[in-house]
């Protein structure tokens, strides 16, 4: 993902905190929080080198988030003295120290040998109760990350750890479990024989590498079975992670029901075509346009669908105003941005606006405003021809998500008609509700509201 956006300011986001140690005054910066689901992040891109200035609102390092690539503004005055994390570190948690800032130009120097683990075991009284938790995330990110800062040892002559203790970080530990490896005898490449990741990375690809060839001696024997399939395994990025978690605790507490309805667009579609007819260029309206203004006129008739269920605060929040969140498919993941106040936009307005949205979701720069919210959600599997009818997960804590399927042509009675059929173009709009907020009969109210606004498009100027 590549995005650019605007962000809260560092001091709220990312702790900073001062040493005092041998060295002279100095900073620690802390992996920023730049979403309220974020817990860790990649550090994508450094926008400063070691010996800058830093200056209150610049854009220092680009972080990726579950949702975006965002800009890390940081709001002190000083210079960069030491980064601790490179750029290209994946899954980095919040908080973790990611470079240090000094006060006075002079002291840039004294920190070019300067790591994680040289920080006093002391910090200021105010973030003390902190500090433990910071150093363990640091230990695994300094040595793991390998700054171009920090000397390593040569991978041509690694040192062994002394006795049967084995020495190894943190991130390497896990990897060795993941993988179910043993790391005994393993003669570590990192500081002092320490065992870090690129050492478990390649024990575990010579100990598939090593049945992957008795396989294929095997397979060219006389009667020898065909080999295993191959395969290829996919990082499961912060976004990813983070839709699985929000569905998985979607569909696990939400009391939900789906209502569906065949409804006709004939007339929709001839006022599509009439209004884009005549635009003269300054828009090109889609049936998805017109879907989501008449989403936003149904929920304001039956506003229990336009509601948020808010277990926590012990309510059941109603919303006014309308603000449909558009589901978009992008190449990491779903992600949903607003049209806010839907109800209160012409066609021509929340057309240009999904245009606008869409192109930047699927390369990753909104604002975390422009998708996180919304009071009901749209999905639209229409331009998928095969797509004649789904359902969808409920975005929480939205209690309503309409799900389009395909235009299609079918036969209906018509007496009048001299074969007494004519054809009609529909669609299956099915929504998902969540219980505890709209009752059935309630979304069926709803659905209904929604089929006659589809069905008499005028309605939608009322």
């Amino acid at each position: 993902m590549l995005a650019y956006a605007r962000t809260l300011p560092a001091r709220s986001i990312a702790r900073c905190i001062r040493f005092q140690s041998s060295y002279p005054p100095h900073h620690i910066i802390g992996m920023p929080a730049l979403s309220p689901t974020m817990t860790q992040g990649n550090l994508a891109v450094w926008n400063k080198a070691v010996g800058d200035q830093l200056s209150p609102g610049e854009a220092i390092a680009e972080v990726e988030t579950d949702k975006a690539q965002m800009d890390f503004e940081f709001q002190e005055d000083g210079y960069l003295a030491k980064i601790l994390v490179p750029a290209g570190s994946k899954d980095i948690p919040v908080n973790t120290p990611i470079a240090v800032y000094v006060e006075e130009k002079g002291d840039v120097d004294a920190f070019k040998d300067f790591t994680v683990e040289a920080a006093p075991a002391k910090a200021t009284q105010e973030e003390a109760p902190k500090k433990q938790a910071q150093e363990e995330a640091p230990k695994a990110a300094a040595t793991e990350t390998k700054p171009a800062e920090t000397a390593r040892a040569p991978a041509s002559s690694p040192k062994r750890a002394p006795g049967d203790r084995i020495i190894a970080s943190p991130l390497a530990k896990n990897l060795a479990i993941e993988y179910g490896v043993s790391l005994k005898g393993v003669a570590g490449s990192g500081p002092n024989g320490r065992i870090v990741k690129e050492d478990v990375e390649k024990l575990v690809a010579a100990k598939e590498s090593a049945p992957a060839a008795n396989a294929g001696a095997a397979a060219s024997a006389p009667g020898a079975t065909p080999a295993a399939a191959s395969f290829e395994d996919i990082p499961i990025s912060n976004m990813r992670r983070i839709i699985g978690e929000r569905l998985l605790h979607s569909t696990q507490t939400n009391p939900s029901y789906i209502v569906s309805s065949n409804i006709s667009v004939s007339k929709l579609l001839k006022l599509r075509a009439s209004l884009n007819a005549s635009a003269n260029d300054r828009y090109r309206l889609s049936i998805n346009d017109i879907l989501i203004k008449a989403i936003a006129v149904a929920a304001r008739r039956v506003p229990e669908a336009n509601s948020h269920w808010l277990e926590a605060e012990g309510v059941i929040r109603q919303y006014n105003n309308v603000d449909v969140s558009v589901a978009v498919a992008t190449p990491t993941g779903l992600i949903t941005p607003i049209v806010k106040d839907a109800h209160a936009k012409g066609l021509a307005s929340i057309s240009s606006e999904v245009k606008d949205l869409g192109a930047r979701a699927k390369i990753g720069k909104l604002l975390p405003q422009e998708f996180q919210g919304g009071t009901i959600c749209i999905s639209n599997l229409g331009m998928n021809n095969a797509c004649h009818m789904f359902t969808s997960i409920i975005n929480p804590p939205q209690a309503t998500i309409l799900a389009i399927g395909t235009v299609q042509r079918v036969a209906v009675e018509d007496k009048s008609s001299e074969l007494g059929i004519s054809f009609d173009d529909k669609i299956t709009i099915t929504g998902t509700f969540d219980h505890r907020v709209i009752d059935g009969a309630k979304g069926g109210e709803f659905i209904k509201a929604l089929k006659d606004v589809i069905e008499n498009p005028l309605e939608l100027l009322l």
